[in-house]
């Protein structure tokens, strides 16, 4: 009996491949549209200091992830919307003055945004210039709002500039 139902079966189950397969298309490509215009306009938003458009565009648990020498005071995890509104953008903002910045590159995979690029910067403190170094930022989006900015930079640039004698 089995086996006048498998040519039965084996339509059923290719169709329903070619089902899922076409959930799968769909979601792949309205997904990533969405992430990168989501993670663009956050990363516009930052870059001009337009704390009610971060706001809006931050979930609630959002997380901001910043490598580099543990001594500089916006450096590490800086976790929820609130910490990173009220305790990291003003320490960053008041430490290190941006004086050139380029997106040189921008690609998305599913929830993940990257962009690429160089800037160079004044570290207030000391007066020191970086020189131009190069960056990354890997953003993660859901649901419209990005969870988390993970931020990639010339540590040792910044370090010595902030740690340079006045």
């Amino acid at each position: 009996m089995l086996k006048n139902k498998s040519p039965l079966l084996l339509i059923c189950l290719l169709s329903m491949f070619k089902l899922t397969t076409a959930f799968a298309d769909t979601e792949s490509t309205t997904q990533p549209s969405n992430t990168l215009e989501t993670a663009q306009a956050f990363l516009w938003a930052a870059g001009s200091g337009d704390m009610e458009k971060l706001n809006a565009l931050m979930s609630d648990d959002f997380v901001w992830h910043n490598e580099g020498d543990n001594q500089i005071p916006w450096i590490g995890n800086w976790e929820t919307k609130e910490t990173v509104l009220n305790t990291f953008l003003p320490r960053f903002g008041a430490g290190l003055k941006t004086t050139s910045w380029t997106t040189d590159y921008s690609f998305v995979n599913g929830d993940q945004a990257v962009f690429m690029g160089s800037m160079s910067a004044i570290a207030t403190e000391s007066g020191a210039d970086t020189g131009k170094f190069s960056w990354a930022v890997r953003v993660h989006v859901e649901n419209g709002k990005v969870k988390s900015w993970n931020w990639f930079e010339d540590s040792f640039a910044v370090s010595k500039a902030f740690h340079a004698k006045k």
